[in-house]
């Protein structure tokens, strides 16, 4: 798609109208459009926002896109961030301007979602089997020449069925043969023999397209340095042997793709050693939490700790809940629960409280449980908490912490909300 034709879904987002579908936005807000709301340019805190409500940080939000855009350009890699986490198409572009090669996707609706939104490139973290979808990606390709589309293959069967799907005579479909991370590891061919059956299947078609080898290596069993570094080697040594071995010929450039959130530190070491080969290699990072980054789960993962001399992420969520049952001097709850904020790795974390436009650490305040709509706390001697006070939480986990959320306020660090981000799970 051209940019003028993405650019109409992406200003359709902002004519939508602010309504009940919305969480957390101010009641008196209703019937202006997103982008009327947006040029009012209202605080968070002191312009009718009711609690809960999730606010993503302009300034932390930028920061990342920055710092791993400098990362991959630093390190040789192209990147294609994997957009699941967010499924947001303003975060979409706003990471294509920051560089990106393209976006990674997981599933055909989200694929369909890219499309709707100009994603010229993308390349889907999976296999795919299912016919429907199959024939919609065929025609896409065939509608929009600028299209790039790779997915994972990773057995004969798998390729049988893709074939059988496809009609032939257009564009073939760009696969990638998936080196499973180890023996009881997710997907993924178990061994480099059958990596050549697979292969072996692609070119016996002429609906399928060879273009690289591609893995996870989160998934790497009892994952440690050497051992990610171990499987990366053995990815970039697949691709070399199929190189070597012809079944490259014909493409402008040989696809060689790896890299969550956790290990892409030991994705740039690996990748770094790739002998020349035959044809140029896009060497494709799909990393994906960086975008917001978390409290949690992420925060103690990132590379960045293994190397702090390339700089840090920051933690760009905060979910603001307000204290709503103070019942003892050692319980309090916030109205903030399961449906609100992700918990599926770890609870939120108290980390400031709010009032009278006075902000402060949340000490001696622990989030220990959630129902669904709660929040269960505990609090400590030194605990100052009252009834209506705002609490400002940390989360755990990108991906569950976005999907919660149809429409996200984007706010600056004066509490100043510039932009709302629409997502789409």
């Amino acid at each position: 798609m051209s940019a003028d034709t993405a650019a109409a879904p992406l200003a359709a987002l902002a004519a939508d109208r602010v309504d009940h579908r919305f969480k957390g936005l101010p009641p008196d807000a209703y019937g202006l459009t997103v982008g009327e709301l947006a040029a009012r340019r209202r605080n968070l805190f002191t312009d009718g926002f009711t609690t809960p409500v999730l606010a993503l940080s302009a300034e932390r939000l930028a920061h990342n896109l920055e710092l791993m855009e400098t990362y991959a350009t630093r390190h040789g890699l192209a990147f294609a961030p994997h957009g699941k986490t967010s499924m947001a198409p303003q975060l979409f572009h706003r990471q294509i301007e920051h560089g990106a090669w393209g976006i990674t996707l997981a599933v055909p609706h989200q694929v369909r979602v890219a499309r709707e939104f100009g994603i010229d490139r993308i390349f889907l973290a999976n296999e795919l089997v299912d016919a429907a979808a199959l024939r919609w990606i065929a025609a896409e390709l065939a509608g929009d020449p600028d299209f790039r589309f790779v997915c994972y293959v990773d057995s004969v069967r798998g390729v049988e069925l893709m074939d059988a799907a496809l009609d032939g005579g257009g564009r073939p479909v760009d696969v990638v043969v998936e080196l499973a991370a180890g023996e009881g590891a997710r997907t993924g061919v178990r061994t480099e023999a059958e990596c050549a059956a697979v292969a072996d299947a692609v070119a016996a078609t002429s609906t399928l397209r060879l273009v690289g080898v591609a893995g996870y290596e989160g998934e790497v069993p009892d994952a440690d340095p050497e051992r990610v570094h171990a499987w990366l080697r053995r990815l970039t040594a697949l691709a070399v042997a199929f190189d070597g071995a012809g079944r490259f010929k014909g493409l402008d450039e040989v696809v060689v793709s790896a890299g969550g959130s956790a290990w892409f530190d030991a994705v740039a070491d690996v990748f770094a050693e790739i002998p020349e080969l035959s044809l140029p290699v896009l060497k494709l990072l799909r990393s994906g939490a960086y975008v917001s980054h978390d409290d949690g789960h992420y925060r103690k993962l990132t590379p960045f700790t293994r190397v702090p001399e390339e700089g840090a992420l920051h933690p760009a969520f905060r979910l603001w809940a307000q204290v709503v049952s103070r019942p003892s001097a050692e319980q309090a709850f916030a109205n903030a629960g399961k449906r609100d904020a992700a918990y599926d790795l770890d609870l939120p974390l108290a980390q400031v409280v709010r009032r009278d436009g006075v902000e402060r650490p949340a000490d001696s305040v622990e989030v220990t449980g959630l129902s669904d709509q709660h929040a269960w706390l505990r609090t400590g001697p030194e605990a100052d908490l009252e009834v209506g006070d705002w609490l400002g939480l940390g989360l755990s986990h990108p991906c569950t912490s976005f999907d919660k959320w149809q429409l996200i306020p984007l706010v600056e660090a004066d509490g100043t909300v510039v932009d709302y981000i629409r997502t789409f799970f």
